[in-house]
């Protein structure tokens, strides 16, 4: 079988800058206007910059052992490199096109490659869906960039928990063992063959009138044995943390997460009112105010807008935060009561800070209670940079909704916060759950429903 033609648009480069090693055999085509494209953002701090920059050294390294570019830059997949710069592809472009386009240039290219190579398959890859689009409509093959894929299947990102039902769990009781212990109940069951073992700190959610969740405390993968343990059910008033009581099972689960000093990582998926942002403030000022396990609370988030942007706001750090922390001012002001009379106060008597995610570059964040709220708006890249930058005694809750993703070309089955939970689901230290429920009013709930 030829090997297929891949015409790459700019934007595949930005989001992925080791895009060039993703196409194994095949070859790549490089139109001249990426490389300017890409020269107009390349400087700055953002991450934007740093990709470009980052795509361009290692073009800068093929390029210089290549030799005769003509013949193409030899690929690590086995493939070639090169970069298009005639101008006779401009005649394929219809009239309606403008040819100042930069999007019309690249189809012009993708064109011109098919006329020359009519035996092989050529293939627009581009983030852009209008810029796809276009293509088609002019008789060519376009692909959206999926190297980046996490997953490729939603359905398989896990829950962080595994519902029986009563067939099911009659027959693992019939070889049930109970064994009690400082921490409550201790029961140990036999995992059905024709069912995927759960992971180390998901929970299991038996039948019955008044549903009921243990942990998995230990698992062998071996004889198939799970041990669960009963540390969920008889959770009162008296185990409200910081005046916060779980107000269902799923908060429960992800409370009982929060409060394991054991766990480095939790992350929480969930709906718009689940309560991730309260429930990880509650735990957080519990832990380092009453209970001494981490020096500060440091709260982060990708500063993406949702609607129009309102341009660059003034002031220090803080004060250009402010207004993308309203959901943590809001739940510190519930959770604070008459204490909060504004961000100046709440921050420095409570040892919270809020920093921009451009600045975890470097830093290493030791005894802290890290939160980044909003993750379905952070890259793979940007994910990797903060877990990277834990130190000892720290622990990172990684709060997101799928449904609510701001950032252009990210989706939920490319963004850092299913890179998170993918990666780390199997990990003895983490722990996840996604909660369902929307607690904010009956009104959120409503919406949540029906819009």
């Amino acid at each position: 079988m030829p090997r297929k033609i891949y015409i790459l648009d700019t934007n595949v480069l930005i989001h992925d800058p080791n895009a060039l090693q993703r196409f194994d055999e095949h070859d790549v085509v490089l139109p001249i206007v990426v490389l300017e494209e890409m020269d107009h953002v390349k400087k700055g701090l953002d991450e934007l910059a740093r990709n470009v920059r980052e795509v361009s050294r290692q073009l800068d390294e093929l390029s210089q052992e290549c030799g005769d570019l003509s013949k193409g830059c030899p690929l690590p997949g086995g493939g070639h490199l090169f970069f298009e710069m005639s101008n006779h592809a401009f005649d394929l472009l219809p009239d309606s096109l403008s040819k100042g386009s930069a999007d019309n240039r690249i189809i012009a290219v993708a064109m011109s490659a098919q006329n020359d190579s009519p035996e092989r398959q050529v293939i627009l890859v581009s983030k852009d869906i209008n810029l796809r689009i276009k293509a088609r409509a002019l008789g060519l093959k376009t692909e959206d960039y999926r190297s980046d894929q996490v997953v490729s299947d939603l359905s398989v990102l896990p829950s962080g928990k595994v519902r029986l039902d009563l067939e099911t769990w009659e027959i693992m009781a019939e070889n049930l063992e109970v064994l009690e212990n400082n921490h409550g109940n201790h029961f140990v069951v036999t995992w059905p063959d024709d069912m995927a073992l759960p992971f180390k700190n998901s929970f299991v959610i038996l039948p019955g009138d008044r549903e009921i969740a243990m942990r998995c405390n230990e698992i062998n993968i071996d004889e198939r044995r799970v041990h669960l343990l009963d540390i969920l059910s008889h959770r009162t008033e008296r185990h409200a943390v910081w005046g916060i009581q779980a107000r269902n099972l799923e908060q429960n689960m992800a409370m009982n997460l929060l409060m394991d000093a054991d766990l480095d990582l939790v992350s929480m998926m969930g709906l718009a009112g689940s309560g991730k942002t309260l429930l990880a403030l509650a735990a957080g000022l519990h832990q380092t105010l009453d209970m001494g396990l981490y020096e500060k609370i440091l709260v982060t988030r990708a500063t993406v807008p949702m609607g129009q942007d309102i341009g660059f706001l003034p002031g220090t750090e803080r004060e250009k935060l402010e207004p993308w922390m309203g959901a943590i001012t809001d739940n510190l002001s519930i959770l604070l009561g008459d204490e909060a009379q504004n961000i100046a106060d709440i921050l420095g008597q409570n040892r919270i800070e809020i920093a921009a995610l451009s600045y975890a570059r470097g830093r290493t964040f030791t005894k802290t209670w890290l939160i980044v709220d909003e993750a379905q708006n952070l890259t793979p890249h940007q994910m990797k940079t903060i877990v990277t930058r834990m130190g000892e005694d720290s622990k990172l809750i990684i709060l997101g909704n799928n449904a609510q993703i701001d950032t252009p070309y990210l989706t939920a089955h490319t963004n850092g916060l299913t890179q998170a939970v993918s990666a780390f689901a199997d990990w003895e230290f983490a722990g996840h759950i996604a909660l369902k429920a929307s607690e904010r009013s009956r009104l959120a709930a409503k919406a949540v429903e029906v819009l």
